[in-house]
C-alpha cells in the first residue's frame, strides 16, 4: 500500500505516511490514490488544490470553512512547518482540543484535516511551501478564522512574534464561533 496511517487524533484527524522509493537518483512517491484513501477511511472527493508559500515565522490560521464544510489533505513540498488542528464541532467530545504535527519536505508526511476542524501552521524554515487538496471549493462568504492565540485553546506555537495577516489578527475566539449561527454547520459529527 502506498499510504499508511501513522496516527489518529481527535475523532478524524489522520497523520499519513506515504511509501517513498529513494535511490541515488532521487525519490518517487504517489501523492494521491482515491482507492487507497478510501481504504484508509478518507472517502472525500477533492475538487480543489491549493499551494501557498510563506517566509520564516509566518503564521496562518486558524482557518476553516463552514458552508459547505471543507476538509483538507495537506503536505509540505519545500521547507518545514508546524501545524495545529483544533476540533470546533459543537457537541464533539474533543471540542476545543488540539493536535500538532511537523510536516516537511524531508519527512513527506501528510495530514488529513476533516470538515469541522480549524487548522493553521507556522513556517519553521526560511520558506515553506504547503500544498493541499480541499473536499469542497472555496466559498468566501463562509470562511472563518479563530484567533491563533485563543487562550481557551492554548496552542503551544514554537515561534515568538509571528507574522500574521490582518484577517488572522482579527479572528474570533472559539467561544464566539460556538455562539454564531454558522456553528450549526459543524454540529458533531460533521457530514459532507
Amino acid at each position: 500500500m502506498a499510504f499508511t496511517i501513522e496516527s489518529k487524533h481527535l475523532n478524524g484527524v489522520l497523520i499519513l505516511r506515504p511509501q517513498v522509493f529513494e535511490d541515488e537518483r532521487g525519490f518517487f512517491m504517489e501523492v494521491y490514490r482515491e482507492d487507497q484513501f478510501k481504504d484508509l477511511g478518507i472517502s472525500s472527493i477533492f475538487p480543489q488544490d491549493n499551494h501557498s508559500r510563506s517566509a520564516r515565522n509566518v503564521l496562518r490560521g486558524l482557518h476553516f470553512q463552514w458552508n459547505p464544510p471543507q476538509g483538507k489533505l495537506v503536505r509540505v513540498t519545500y521547507g518545514q512547518a508546524f501545524f495545529a488542528i483544533v476540533d470546533i464541532q459543537k457537541e464533539s467530545p474533543t471540542l476545543g482540543k488540539w493536535v500538532s504535527v511537523e510536516l516537511s519536505a524531508e519527512n513527506k508526511k501528510f495530514i488529513y484535516v476533516p470538515p469541522g476542524f480549524a487548522n493553521g501552521f507556522c513556517s519553521l524554515s526560511d520558506f515553506v511551501e504547503v500544498q493541499y487538496k480541499c473536499t469542497n471549493t472555496y466559498n468566501k462568504e463562509s470562511e472563518g478564522s479563530i484567533l491563533w492565540n485563543d487562550p481557551s485553546i492554548g496552542i503551544k506555537w514554537p515561534i515568538q512574534n509571528p507574522i500574521i495577516s490582518t484577517r488572522d489578527a482579527n479572528g474570533i475566539t472559539l467561544a464566539q464561533w460556538l455562539e454564531s449561527p454558522s456553528a450549526q454547520y459543524f454540529k458533531y459529527p460533521v457530514t459532507v
